[in-house]
C-alpha cells in the first residue's frame, strides 16, 4: 500500500537513526539500501517493532510512498548523490521532491534543482548536524531549495529536529542551495572551534605544565559560563577517560587530525568573495600541518625553537586563555556571518541570520549558550554588518582583550603555535584600524604593474598611475 510518508535512501548511521527519529515522531517511513542485507538487517534489528517498511528495489520504495512521494537521499557526497538521483528519477513524477540530507557542495546542490526542475521534480538540499545522537534524538536541520517543497514538509522536519525553549532547530534557509552553504558555514566554523579548543588545551598542558586531570576540571567549569558548549562539553569528558593501563586515552590518540573538506570549501569561497575568513583557513591549515606528522617529527631535530624566558602564573594565565579563547570564538563568528551575509548577496538569497543562530542552539556540533547572544544581536539590529559592532559582543571584546593579548604573548614566547588564537586577534586588530599599510602595497602594484589606485585627497572612485620610476630618478617626493 502506498501510505509511507517518506522514503529514505541510505542506512548507514546517519540513515539509520533519522528512520528511527520520524517513526518515534509518528512519520511512517519506508527505507532502502543498494546492499539489500544492510535492509534486512536493519529491520530485524534497531527498526525491529516499529512501522518502517523495508524496500528492496527503487521500485518497491517509490510504490509504497504516498503522493507527491518524498524521498531523504543520505548517501555520500559527490558523484554518489548523482548516480542515485540517475537511478531514482524513472520512478519520480512532476511533483515529487528530492532530498539531499548530505555535505554536498551548494553548487551542486544549485545544479540538480535546476536539473530536476526541467521535469518537475522538486528538490531540496537540507544541511544536516548533530552526529549519530543528534539524528535519533534531534537534529539542527537546514533546509533550502526549492521553496515549493517545504511547506509539505516542514511538519515532519521541525517535529524531529532538536528543540530549544519550545523552537524546533529547523526553519527554512531560503532559495537555491542556501541550506547547504549554511550547513558548509557551520562546519567551518565547527572547525575553528575545534582548533580553538585544542590550541588553549595544549596552552594548559604545555604551556602551564597542568596534568590531565587539571585540564579535565578546567574544561569542567569552563562549560559552566560563558564557554558552555557541545565541544567544550566533550572535551571535558575525553580528557577523564583512560586507557586499559589507566593512562588517559588522549596520549595515545596520534596527533594527526583528519577531515572531510567542508572547512576547505568554506575558505575557498571566502576567496572567492573576498572575505577574510581568517580564523576558519588557519584551522584547515593546522590539520593539513598535523597530518605532516613524519616531517614535524624530524624537524623537531634540527629547527631550534629560540625560546625566550616567560614568567607563568598558571592561575592568572588560566582565566587569561579562557578569555582568550572565548574573544577568538566572537571572532570565529563573526567572520562565518559576514561569509554567509556575503554569499546570500552575491546568490540573491534572503536569509535570516538571527534564525540560523536559533537552529544552531540545539542537536548540533557548534550548538552553545553564545548563539542566544547572536541571536539578540540580530533582533536588536537585524541588518547589523558584523556581529563586533554589536554592543554587547564590543563590550565581551573590551573586557577580554587583555588576557587574549598576554595569552598569545605567553604562546609565543614558549614556541607554542596558536594558530587560530593568533590569526582572530589579527583579523580583530586589523578590522579595527581606520587606517593600514595597504597604500604601500598599491603602491608597489602601481610600480610594476600600472594597477593604479586612489587618492586620500580625492573622490572615491577617481584611480591614478604614477611612472614612479622617472619621479624617483629625478628626485621628485
Amino acid at each position: 500500500m502506498a501510505d509511507a510518508d517518506i522514503g529514505l535512501i541510505g542506512l548507514a548511521v546517519m540513515g539509520q537513526n533519522l528512520a528511527l527519529n520520524m517513526d518515534e515522531h509518528g512519520f511512517r517511513v519506508a527505507v532502502y539500501n543498494r546492499t539489500g542485507t544492510r535492509t534486512d538487517e536493519f529491520l530485524r534489528g534497531p527498526a525491529a517493532g516499529t512501522r518502517i517498511v523495508g524496500c528492496q528495489s527503487l521500485a518497491t520504495l517509490a510504490q509504497a510512498l504516498k503522493r507527491p512521494r518524498q524521498i531523504l537521499l543520505m548517501v555520500r557526497a559527490g558523484a554518489p548523490v548523482d548516480d542515485l538521483i540517475n537511478e531514482v528519477r524513472p520512478y519520480l513524477e512532476p511533483g515529487d521532491c528530492l532530498i539531499d540530507g548530505g555535505n554536498s557542495h551548494y553548487r551542486d546542490t544549485e545544479r540538480r534543482l535546476r536539473e530536476l526542475g526541467s521535469d518537475g521534480i522538486l528538490y531540496l538540499g537540507v544541511g544536516i548536524s548533530g552526529g549519530e545522537h543528534g539524528a535519533r534524538r534531534g537534529p539542527s536541520i537546514m533546509p533550502g531549495g526549492d521553496p515549493r517543497a517545504w511547506p509539505p514538509l516542514a511538519g515532519l522536519f521541525q517535529r524531529i529536529a532538536a528543540q530549544v525553549d519550545g523552537v524546533p532547530c529547523c526553519q527554512w534557509v531560503g532559495d537555491g542551495g542556501s541550506g547547504h552553504y549554511v550547513k558548509m558555514v557551520h562546519n567551518g566554523i565547527e572547525y575553528g572551534d575545534m582548533q580553538l579548543i585544542a590550541e588553549a588545551y595544549w596552552l594548559l598542558r604545555e604551556g602551564l605544565g597542568l596534568d590531565i586531570d587539571e585540564i579535565q576540571r578546567v574544561f569542567a567549569d569552563w562549560n559552566r559560563g560563558v564557554l558552555d558548549s557541545f565541544l567544550i562539553e566533550i572535551t571535558a569528558q575525553i580528557l577523564h577517560v583512560r586507557d586499559d593501563d589507566g593512562a588517559p586515552l588522549i596520549d595515545k590518540i596520534l596527533d594527526s587530525a583528519a577531515q572531510k573538506g567542508t572547512g576547505a570549501w568554506s575558505g575557498a569561497d571566502a576567496l572567492e568573495l573576498g572575505i577574510p575568513l581568517t580564523l576558519i583557513t588557519e584551522a584547515v591549515f593546522a590539520r593539513f600541518l598535523s597530518a605532516m606528522k613524519g616531517q614535524r617529527e624530524r624537524a623537531a631535530a634540527w629547527l631550534p625553537p629560540g625560546l625566550l624566558s616567560f614568567a607563568v602564573e598558571p592561575e592568572k594565565f588560566i582565566a587569561r586563555i579562557h578569555d582568550a579563547l572565548y574573544a577568538a570564538k566572537i571572532c570565529s563568528y563573526a567572520q562565518g556571518y559576514m561569509l554567509m551575509r556575503q554569499a546570500a548577496i552575491a546568490n540573491g538569497w534572503q536569509i535570516d541570520p538571527g534564525g540560523i543562530a536559533l537552529m544552531w542552539r540545539g542537536g548540533c556540533i557548534i550548538r552553545s549558550r553564545f548563539l542566544n547572544d547572536i541571536k539578540a544581536a540580530f533582533d536588536r539590529e537585524p541588518d547589523l554588518e558584523n556581529l563586533l559592532l554589536d554592543p554587547f559582543f564590543r563590550e565581551e571584546l573590551a573586557r577580554t582583550l587583555p588576557g587574549w593579548r598576554k595569552t598569545l604573548a605567553m604562546a609565543i614566547g614558549l614556541g607554542l603555535p596558536v594558530p587560530a588564537l593568533g590569526s582572530a586577534l589579527a583579523f580583530y586588530d586589523g578590522y579595527r584600524q581606520p587606517v593600514l599599510p595597504a597604500n604601500l602595497i598599491q603602491a608597489q602594484r602601481d610600480y610594476f604593474g600600472a594597477h593604479t589606485y586612489e587618492r586620500v585627497d580625492r573622490p572615491r572612485g577617481e584611480f591614478f598611475h604614477t611612472d614612479w620610476l622617472a619621479r624617483s630618478s629625478t628626485g621628485e617626493a
